[in-house]
Parts: C-alpha cells; sequence; structure tokens
C-alpha cells in the first residue's frame, strides 16, 4: 500500500472534493445530512468554494498518490458548536487507518481552532460507525434529532472532549 496523505482542502481541489463528496453520498444515503441530489446541483464555483479552508469549516481529504479515499470535516455550527460532518472513506480502504486519521486530523482542527468539544451525529442503525465513533472517544448523549435528508431516520448526538 503506498503512502496515504490527509490534508485540509483547498480552492484547488474542489474536483477531488466534489467527487469525493457524491461517491459518498451514493455509498451511503442514509448516512448524511445531505442527499446526493442536492450535492450534485452545486456548481463548480460553489465546489471551489467548499473546498477553501477557514476556520468556520474545513474539509479534509485522504489520498493514496493522487487518489482521493476518504473525507471528513470540521464545521463550526450557527450555535458555535464544533461537528465533525461528512465521514467517508471507499470501502476497499475501510478496517485500515485511513478513517482514525481523518478523525485525528478533525480533533486537530477544531482545537486548533480553540474549540475543546466536537460533535457528530450518528444513526444507532449505523453500528459499526458508532462502534468506531466510540473507539476515537466519542459518548452518546441523549441528544436525538431527525437526519435533514431523511426525516424519519433519527440521530443520536456523540460527544468527544480533548483532554484538557
Amino acid at each position: 500500500m503506498s503512502h496515504i496523505v490527509i490534508r485540509p482542502t483547498s480552492a484547488a481541489d474542489w474536483p477531488a472534493l466534489k467527487s469525493t463528496r457524491l461517491a459518498a453520498l451514493l455509498d451511503a444515503p442514509t448516512a448524511f445530512g445531505a442527499s446526493h441530489a442536492s450535492a450534485a446541483d452545486f456548481s463548480d464555483a460553489d465546489w471551489q468554494q467548499r473546498a477553501v479552508s477557514t476556520p468556520q469549516r474545513t474539509f479534509f481529504l485522504a489520498f493514496n498518490a493522487e487518489q482521493p479515499i476518504g473525507l471528513a470535516a470540521q464545521v463550526v455550527a450557527g450555535n458555535g458548536e464544533c461537528h465533525l460532518i461528512a465521514m467517508w472513506v471507499r470501502s476497499e480502504y475501510r478496517g485500515l487507518a485511513v478513517a482514525q486519521d481523518l478523525v485525528e486530523a478533525v480533533k486537530r482542527c477544531a482545537v486548533g481552532n480553540g474549540h475543546a468539544r466536537l460533535v457528530l451525529d450518528v444513526a444507532p442503525e449505523n453500528a459499526r460507525a458508532a462502534a468506531f465513533y466510540q473507539k476515537q472517544g466519542f459518548v452518546f448523549l441523549p441528544e436525538w434529532e431527525a437526519l435533514e435528508s431523511h426525516p424519519h431516520i433519527r440521530v443520536q448526538k456523540m460527544e468527544w472532549l480533548a483532554v484538557a
């Protein structure tokens, strides 16, 4: 296996961000708040803007050589909560350290931006993801909400706290 690199995206990464995000939404349509159809409607300019990293929103891509193989993002919500979103790894790379390294990158980014707490939403039916996040130090909170893209699916909030 060649060397896997994880880095924040820049404007030039928009084609890789677009292809990876659309692949994720096709692969796991009920795992994300966005739908494939809504993301497919974004213009190239929208993708370029999304690829620019800011303290409010940073996408991370995992690359194997030039091939994007995974994605995760840190997004600060309107209420100031820092969220881990858009987490996805190509099936042939699951079970390796790629997902863990993506989560680590998001944690470092969040802490670097002054957030001691990171939250995410997971559907309890997605047992593999829930178990993975628990291994990464996330704990379930008694908070539930409907998934924006599929309102019949209830997702539970998990949180990770940086060690002071």
